[in-house]
């Protein structure tokens, strides 16, 4: 689903966060605003994502979903919130 949130299962990427921002049958491409600009996502096969319960705020999200203009700065700062919100449950 766009917009959420996943993990790479595979690759030389393994572990790493992403945020889905578009979606074919057998594959997703995926941006975390860092290593994989929106203007180059990765592309990767479904089965070597982890999706994760969670996806990004709402005004990223309706941007996401409504194919407005999104910059790579919220595609981080969507990532960097999730991951402190991860660290602080964990403690």
């Amino acid at each position: 689903m766009i917009g959420s949130f996943v993990t790479s299962k595979s690759g030389h990427d393994k572990n790493r966060i992403y945020i889905i921002i578009e979606e074919n049958d057998d594959s997703v491409f995926l941006a975390d605003g860092e290593w994989k600009k929106l203007a180059a996502p990765k592309k990767k096969n479904r089965k070597h994502v982890q999706p994760i319960n969670q996806t990004c705020g709402e005004p990223l999200l309706t941007k996401l979903q409504q194919h407005e203009t999104v910059y790579d700065e919220e595609i981080k700062r969507a990532i960097k919130l999730y991951r402190r919100n991860v660290c602080q449950n964990l403690m």
